[in-house]
């Protein structure tokens, strides 16, 4: 069972980027001008990566904001999902910082969510010290499993069940039935939860990506989600609308093991041709994971892709 975090996480942010910070950082929120909106920047951050490439990066998003006293204002978030150390996240945070304020000249604030299983890793700052020379970077991070339950089950936040979602995903790794019941646990909770539809449909395809179960049991929860849409006459989402839903799950995942076989390639040949690129664009999943099989023993790439 694989579970995925990039894209879901970043499409929960471009879409509830207000909910997002008041739920993660409260100060940064109160100090935004939010009748004045805000940018995507994520070609920018991308410009800044291919300069600063020090590890996996599992979702970052660059949002423009304004102040409220008027001025521009970059925030950068950095959203680390994964559940292991990384000994290079903080350096990471401290070189896309510095980067986006020599090509800006603007205030940066980087932001970092954490939603690794460890206790003791804790990154929030990056410096060092030479004959009187300092340099320092701190940063606010929120460690999902410091979350508490309740408070998370109170909240109307959208956030507060993507935090669900992610924490139920780390502990049910090996459990698919109890996965089962804490995904058709939140689903419910998304009925009774007082969501808009267009809510409630953007929260199920969060969950349902991040809990993602085998075939039989997939097929006892679209059962049960039915059977509970009949008893509570509450019907958010039809058996199309599930459908896809399904599709862009599995659209997602195909797209992030061509990434990752993408930076597998490079790391192992330096460079890739266009044709190569090409290949990886149009592969089915299939065809991905042969590749990929076939990364550490090939001499070439024409031997990969053969």
């Amino acid at each position: 069972m694989s579970d995925a975090y990039d894209s879901p996480w970043k499409e929960m942010i471009e879409r509830y980027f207000p909910d997002f910070l008041a739920f993660f950082f409260p100060d940064a929120h109160r100090g935004i001008d939010w009748t004045r909106g805000w940018e995507s920047q994520d070609q920018e951050l991308q410009k800044i990566m291919r300069d600063a490439d020090l590890g996996k990066r599992i979702a970052d998003k660059l949002i423009k904001v304004w102040r409220l006293d008027g001025e521009k204002l970059y925030v950068f978030i950095h959203i680390e999902v994964q559940g292991n150390y990384d000994a290079s996240f903080a350096e990471r945070m401290f070189v896309y910082h510095y980067r986006l304020y020599d090509r800006h000249r603007c205030p940066v604030v980087s932001l970092a969510v954490l939603g690794d299983d460890s206790s003791w890793w804790r990154p929030d700052k990056f410096g060092y010290e030479l004959w009187g020379c300092r340099v320092d970077l701190s940063f606010p991070t929120v460690k999902l499993r410091d979350l508490e339950w309740a408070k998370l089950e109170a909240s109307d936040n959208p956030f507060a069940v993507v935090a669900m979602a992610h924490l139920k995903t780390g502990v049910t790794r090996h459990d698919p039935d109890g996965r089962l019941q804490w995904k058709l646990y939140l689903a419910r909770r998304l009925y009774q939860g007082g969501y808009e539809r267009q809510d409630v449909l953007d929260l199920l395809w969060f969950i349902d990506w991040l809990l993602a179960l085998p075939p039989e049991l997939d097929s006892r929860f679209n059962q049960e989600i039915e059977r509970f849409e009949a008893e509570t006459r509450m019907r958010y989402v039809t058996t199309w609308e599930r459908k896809g839903i399904e599709k862009g799950i599995q659209k997602g995942i195909q797209q992030g093991e061509a990434s990752l076989l993408r930076r597998q390639l490079k790391r192992r040949f330096d460079s890739l041709p266009a044709w190569a690129d090409q290949r990886l664009e149009q592969a089915g999943r299939r065809e991905l994971e042969t590749w990929a099989d076939r990364v550490l023993e090939a001499r070439t790439l024409e031997e990969i892709f053969a």
